[in-house]
């Protein structure tokens, strides 16, 4: 009997809020192999933020992705669906086929919107809109998303392949919904936007310690820390996360590769 393969997260951009000097926006690639299918290899994204679909191309054929998971619809995880568009409507090659697009209500609306692009059909030809309402299955990736504390309608994502999990927060405030999706995983993305000290808004991010603590409550064997805006020193979150979780932690940063 074959073991079975887990996931590789590719980390393409990880820049919180807006594109730093050194970073795209929010955009991460997950690969699995189809256990059915030997030598396939599913990929797919978890968000498209500004500038990530250059940076994507250092690592897969955008023609190549199978399915996009936008966590919610602020500009910095979405907005780079529109060249996406561009690219599989008028590759030279021809028309791609449609792919699966998962995100909030309203995901097809507001992206032909960002595109100046009619209502109807505005990018439903080229990609299949769907609408968070459970857990889903994507090739050998089975989805687990959570509506999460954020100012829009967000939702974190735990996903599972081959027998690894990994769990994604999205953009969120604290919230038990969290406890819940992390719970045991491999890995877990979290996001560190804000640091302890601060007059923060609630409902809006994580800081370096609430995601340590998110960490350590949800027993995650690795934390990786990630959406720390330009503005902030980076190292001064992953301080702040290690005061707070005991295992492995660690920031992304793009290009990083992990194997679960």
């Amino acid at each position: 009997m074959t073991t079975p393969m887990g996931m590789k997260l590719t980390i393409v951009g990880c820049a919180g809020s807006y594109p730093g000097p050194d970073s795209p926006a929010s955009c991460y690639l997950l690969q699995a192999e189809d256990p059915g299918e030997p030598g396939r290899t599913w990929s797919v994204l978890l968000d498209l933020g500004n500038g990530a679909l250059g940076a994507l191309q250092r690592y897969v054929d955008p023609l190549a992705v199978d399915a996009v998971l936008l966590s919610h619809l602020h500009a910095d995880h979405c907005v780079d669906m529109t060249s996406y568009y561009v690219l599989r409507k008028y590759h030279p090659s021809g028309t791609q086929p449609k792919i699966p697009v998962w995100g909030p209500k309203g995901t097809a609306r507001r992206l032909a919107k960002a595109y100046d692009l009619p209502r109807k059909p505005g990018m439903r030809e080229e990609f299949e809109f769907h609408r968070y309402r459970g857990v889903f299955q994507v090739g050998p990736f089975t989805v687990t998303p959570a509506a999460v504390d954020h100012p829009v309608e967000a939702y974190g994502l735990r996903i599972e392949a081959g027998g690894s999990t990994i769990c994604y927060t999205g953009d969120t405030g604290p919230t038990a919904a969290l406890d819940e999706l992390a719970d045991g995983v491999d890995l877990l993305l979290a996001e560190a936007s804000f640091r302890t000290g601060d007059p923060n808004p609630p409902s809006l991010h994580l800081t370096g310690a609430e995601a340590g603590e998110l960490a350590g409550r949800a027993r995650a064997k690795r934390l990786v820390l990630t959406h720390v805006p330009p503005w902030h020193d980076a190292g001064a979150m992953l301080t702040e996360a290690v005061g707070t979780f005991d295992g492995p932690a660690e920031l992304a940063a793009p290009g990083n590769v992990y194997t679960v």
